[in-house]
């Protein structure tokens, strides 16, 4: 039985080294993939994979490869022969062979001529197998011989005759090509009159004057070794009609002088090939090159035939403006007559040419390799074909099979060898040689004797996906020696597949001609052989096609308009579409006016350029489709103006492809009113838990007219959707119709799940249930579960009815609970739901904080200190300690039934905290108290401290009684918080004159026991300033300041008592009505006027402000500045002490004027404030402002109030 190794019919890779097999009845190669794991123990003779031409020309420059590459297992080796003996390459230093390989390399370029490696090589590549041969490889080294030197004449002739240059290139290998230039290496320009012949020389029809020149070169170059050869300069005059005219008119008679002129035009000679016919020789498979050049005047034109035929069409070429004519691939069928026809005005003429195709050998059958199992039969056949007829010559493993070994399984029968009952000594290479006159033909072709079982080359478990009601090609490459038998089998348990519904190839394919969805499946490939059996498993999935069920459709649109094209696809859910649009079948313009939106392509503000047809294409990765639409566009038509308004409702809502939680919802938009839908807003109607109440479900865009709506279970729904433009929102459409989605399980459980005790034994879990949109079905309950944390109890579970908190009773206090609540319906539970943490009922905590400590930090703050009370015993959540503490009652208010009570609550853990806003001098009780979420413990004892004393408030009262004219009487009542004992009061005084100005300060201490005082021997008909306050051991209190006027003697007339709060200012005596007064105050008047005339003048001329005049009439007083801490005030003078200004004059440190009062006179500015200079620097800031609130430390002042006083006063 003959081995037959079957290929993959299909998708077989190019980049695979195929292991080729023949069959002895088929005479077609069969391809086996060299998988690695196949050919690791698959023995196989040499076969030559890479050799050098058979005509080897070498740049003798480089160094010198000769390629030879066998494969083979195991790997060959290889040998070479030169001019058919064995060529020892360890006997020559420059010869090395390439490792793995039968490369030689002959290193010329370090020394060494290439002339010496001359000669005819052959490689062998061997193995246990056999031995495989190369070609004979001819190595030449290529020549570029120089020109030889020769002396050109320089030619000249008349205007109109014909011209050859020859060129006569030197013989070189391979031979040159030839080209015409001039000394600037500039192409000489070519014509139908002037042309290069295929032999090189340069072919004038007739010449021109312009044809003059003395650089007409011939150049060779030599491709092989890079190198131009150049010929001698030819120097060519042509000599015009005028010039001849002149030179034989003296010399010729009438007769010859007009035969000399007319003799300018001729008919057509050729110039090459010589004679009516000649003969052309070539090779089968060459280009036949036919050349004929004419010469005469006018230029001849050629022209081509073929006698008894015509010329090929698709090989025939016509080169150097029809002179010569080329065919390609030539073959005897070419052989015959051609004429080439040269022709002018003045005639004609034509040439015929033989031409005889012979044919260098070439293959019929060339044989090929031949694998075969023990006791099988096998041929190889050798057919070539030539002219004249090849002879047919065999050798095995390189040697001529007359004098090689014999076989007794081997029989020659000229071009054939026929095998029989072949063993493995029957393998071996064997070599069939072709050869004619013309050249010859060698092939390898090995017979290899292998016993193997079968083996299957297709990887397991191969995935195959195709499209329904297309063919399936399941593959099932596959090897062995005899050629196994293969069967296919559907499913684990299935029958061997027949040729009725299935295609089984040769090479193993099984086809399903059109495959359906029930040919979806397993299938299973098996080989067997006598050696034994071998199979493999792939898998098939049928898909569903890709269809455009909403094809794209012819619009015509007015210019400025957007056009909108839908494509809709339906495709197999398993495949992911790509949809692509092409406009004209290319790519759509790089415009932002294209917008693609899911489904549609929008082309916004139109123009003509935009006319053309659309294409959709959908793509997967199995299968595509594609629908076009023509798009006019149309000049725009006048229109009225638009009225623009929110669109109308969309209608004809319709529900398709409905499933059990989607169904897809499609409507007519209404029209946009001139304002385009931007999007479609969807919203539902759950009739059967909310009627009436309708919900927002999804938006989608402007463009879309349908929605895949994603449901929920046991939900009626009915649908209903608005338009939405720049303008507003549509009214919705009417309702679609209802679709009831059927009953599951609930998706969810219910939310916000807690356990918490609502009495100390017991544990209330409760939960936010599901709505009945959530319920997913009827009969909506709840199994609620719970166990102890750190107990090993089971779970205690119990379904109730769709409430949402269950009581469990009989819990131990405070005790941690894991909680779950599942929610279920009539179809089944929800998921697994979370389990979450709780606790059972709080019970008031059992024991109160101990080991309570009070420290007092000051008057005022305390601290507090306490033990924690133990875990257990809080019995609930720790929220805090809570500390109540109370002051003790003053004997007069012990009988009050209620004791005001304070707390301060600590968050967490806490075990300190402080105490603020204690009142000094006080005598306080608390208690701490441990905090739980059902209340407060027991409090703990009570602790008793003390706070020390503090600075007292300011007295509650201070009046001023009985003014008399040196005296005041005080009377004030104790401080409302004395905060402590009392140890006196402080009172200082000080007189204010008529400019608000202080005087000295008086300093009185008085006993604290008393409550009134009277202050004698002082001025009469003076304001007095006074500051009370109290102090205990801790210091001075607040201070309480009044104001008072003694009265004058000559009203005498008291002031009335000034009550409670500020003193009331002193009544003035009227002495307006005076005369000295009125004399007074009209000398002041003219002073006054005086001055301020003198002012201006001197100001408008530029001049200083007298104002050390006014230093030198009024003296500054001294002021001092008061500190606060020590209670010391500065010195206040008299203004007519005339001091001088002390150092330590109170002047603010920003220097600014300070004014409160509104008085606009210049008594309201005082001394020391915001000193300023004038242009010659002399000090002007001499008025003192406001009133000082604070006391200022001065001299008494002893003297008695003068009018001048007085009227400061009244001013």
């Amino acid at each position: 039985m003959q081995l037959k190794i079957m290929p993959k019919k299909k998708r077989l890779s190019a980049g695979r080294v195929p292991l080729i097999l023949f069959l002895c009845q088929m005479i077609s190669a069969l391809e086996v993939p060299l998988d690695p794991k196949l050919l690791e123990d698959l023995l196989q003779p040499p076969t030559i994979t890479q050799q050098s031409p058979k005509d080897y020309i070498i740049d003798p420059r480089e160094n010198i490869v000769i390629q030879c590459e066998a494969k083979g297992k195991p790997p060959p080796s290889f040998s070479w022969t030169r001019n058919g003996t064995h060529f020892d390459i360890d006997k020559d230093a420059l010869v090395t062979m390439k490792p793995g390989s039968g490369t030689l390399i002959i290193n010329i370029m370090s020394e060494g001529k290439a002339e010496t490696y001359e000669g005819v090589y052959q490689c062998t590549a061997r193995n246990e197998r056999g031995a495989a041969i190369s070609n004979n490889i001819v190595v030449r080294p290529s020549r570029s011989p120089l020109w030889t030197k020769e002396k050109l004449e320089p030619i000249t002739l008349r205007n109109g005759q014909s011209l050859v240059l020859p060129c006569r290139p030197p013989v070189g290998l391979p031979p040159p090509i030839i080209f015409w230039m001039d000394n600037s290496f500039q192409r000489l320009p070519q014509s139908e009159r002037v042309s290069q012949g295929l032999n090189g020389d340069l072919y004038f029809s007739n010449v021109l004057p312009e044809d003059t020149r003395e650089d007409y070169i011939c150049y060779a170059r030599f491709n092989h070794t890079q190198t131009i050869q150049q010929k001698q300069p030819i120097s060519v005059k042509v000599i015009s009609v005028d010039e001849l005219n002149d030179t034989i008119a003296a010399n010729l008679s009438d007769t010859e002088f007009y035969s000399a002129k007319s003799s300018r035009e001729r008919p057509p000679t050729f110039l090459t090939p010589e004679g009516n016919a000649s003969n052309k020789e070539e090779l089968r498979g060459n280009v036949l090159s036919l050349e004929c050049i004419a010469e005469g005047l006018p230029t001849p034109i050629i022209y081509w035939i073929k006698e008894d035929g015509i010329l090929p069409i698709n090989r025939t070429f016509y080169k150097n403006f029809k002179k010569t004519l080329q065919i390609i691939h030539v073959s005897e069928a070419d052989s015959g007559n051609y004429q080439c026809i040269a022709k002018n005005a003045l005639g004609a003429i034509h040439h015929t040419i033989s031409v005889t195709v012979k044919a260098a050998p070439y293959w019929i059958m060339a044989p090929q390799n031949l694998v075969l199992s023990p006791g099988e039969d096998g041929t190889l056949i050798c057919r070539a074909n030539g002219k004249p007829k090849p002879r047919i010559s065999w050798l095995t493993n390189g040697v001529p099979v007359e004098i090689a070994p014999d076989d007794p399984s081997r029989k020659i029968d000229g071009d054939t060898i026929i095998f029989s009952n072949v063993q493995e000594r029957s393998s071996a290479v064997y070599q069939c040689n072709a050869s004619n006159e013309y050249g010859y033909l060698l092939a390898n072709a090995f017979v290899n004797v292998l016993a193997e079982p079968p083996r299957i080359l297709t990887p397991t478990n191969t995935l195959y996906q195709v499209i329904a009601n297309r063919p399936a090609l399941l593959d099932c490459a596959f090897f062995g020696s005899p050629l196994p038998t293969i069967e296919w089998f559907k499913g684990a348990k299935g029958s061997a597949l027949h040729e009725d519904i299935y295609v089984l190839h040769e090479n193993g394919t099984l086809e399903i001609p059109v495959a359906q969805k029930d040919s979806t499946g397993t299938y299973t490939c098996v080989a067997r052989n006598k050696l034994g059996m071998a199979k493999n498993e792939v898998h098939l999935e049928i898909k569903d096609p890709t269809r455009i069920i909403k094809q794209p459709e012819y619009a015509v649109v007015q210019r400025g308009n957007t056009v909108s094209f839908e494509c809709k696809v339906k495709h197999d859910h398993t495949l992911i579409p790509t949809v692509i649009w092409l406009k004209d079948n290319s790519e759509l313009p790089s415009d932002e006016r294209f917008t693609i939106n899911k489904d549609h392509l929008v082309i916004a503000d139109v123009s003509d350029d935009d006319s053309g047809t659309y294409t959709c294409v959908a793509n997967t990765t199995l299968d595509n489709v594609s629908a076009s639409a023509v798009l006019s566009v149309v000049a725009p038509t006048p229109t009225p103006a638009p009225v623009y308004d929110v669109p109308n409702p969309p209608f004809d809502l319709e529900l398709t492809n409905p499933l059990d939680k989607s169904v897809q919802l499609s409507w007519t938009p209404g029209d946009d009113n001139n304002s385009p839908i931007t999007k479609f807003i969807i919203e539902y109607e759950d009739t059967m838990h909310e009627a009436g109440l309708w919900h927002h479900h999804a938006e989608v865009s402007g463009t879309q007219t349908t929605a895949q709506l994603k449901l929920s279970p046991y939900v009626n729904y009915s649908f209903r959707v608005m338009a939405e433009n720049s303008i507003g929102r549509s009214l919705p459409s009417e309702a679609s119709e209802q679709y009831l989605t059927k009953a599951a399980e609930p998706e969810k459980n219910p939310t916000a799940v807690e356990g918490l005790g609502s009495e100390p034994d017991n544990l209330v879990i409760t939960w936010k249930p599901l709505n009945g949109f959530e319920s997913n079905g009827p009969g909506l309950q709840y199994k609620v579960s719970w166990r102890q944390k750190d107990g090993d109890d089971e779970w205690t579970s119990v379904v109730v009815a769709n409430v949402s908190k269950y009581i469990v009773s009989g819990t131990p206090t405070f005790v941690p609970y894991l909680i779950k609540v599942q929610a279920l319906n009539d179809v089944g539970f929800a998921p697994e739901p979370a389990v979450v943490m709780g606790h059972s009922g709080e019970d008031l905590p059992m024991v109160a904080p101990g080991n309570v400590r009070v420290t007092v930090v000051n008057s005022t703050l305390a601290e507090v200190h306490w033990d924690p009370v133990p875990l257990k015993s809080i019995r609930g959540h720790l929220q805090g300690y809570r500390i109540y503490y109370w002051k003790a009652q003053s004997p007069s208010k012990r009988n009050r039934r209620h004791i005001e009570k304070k707390i301060l609550t600590f968050q967490g853990s806490k075990t300190h905290g402080m105490l603020p806003g204690l009142e000094p001098f006080s005598h306080y009780t608390l208690n701490v108290r441990v905090v739980n979420g059902k209340g407060e413990g027991p409090a703990s004892a009570d602790q008793v401290f003390n706070t020390p004393e503090g600075v007292p408030s300011a007295p509650s009262s201070l009046k001023i009684v009985n003014p008399t004219l040196d005296s005041l009487t005080l009377e004030w009542d104790p401080p409302s918080h004395p905060n402590g004992i009392l140890t006196e009061y402080t009172l200082k005084y000080q007189p204010i004159n008529s400019t608000h100005e202080l005087g000295p300060l008086v300093d009185l201490k008085i006993p604290a026991n008393k409550t009134r005082w009277t202050l004698k021997n002082l001025n009469f008909s003076t304001r007095y300033k006074f500051y009370f306050y109290a102090q205990t051991s801790a210091g001075s209190g607040s201070q309480i300041t009044e104001e008072a006027v003694t009265t004058v003697d000559e009203a005498g007339i008291p002031p009335p008592d000034v009550g409670a709060g500020k003193a009331m200012a002193s009544r003035q005596v009227d002495i307006a009505t005076q005369g000295w007064f009125i004399g007074l105050m009209c000398a002041v008047a003219l002073l006054i006027l005086i001055l301020l005339i003198v002012c201006f003048i001197r100001r408008n001329k530029g001049g200083k402000y007298p104002v050390k005049e006014k230093e030198d009439a009024r003296a500054d007083p001294e002021i001092q500045p008061m500190k606060e801490d020590d209670g010391t005030f500065g010195e206040y003078s008299d203004a007519e002490d005339h001091k001088p200004l002390k150092k330590g004059s109170r002047t603010p440190s920003d220097r600014t004027v300070k004014k409160e009062d509104s008085d606009d006179s210049l008594v309201d500015y005082g001394e020391g404030v915001n000193g300023q200079f004038n242009e010659d620097g002399s000090f002007i800031g001499q008025y003192s402002g406001k009133k000082e609130k604070e006391p200022a430390e001065g001299n008494e002042s002893s003297e008695a109030p003068s009018p001048v006083n007085a009227m400061n006063s009244f001013v």
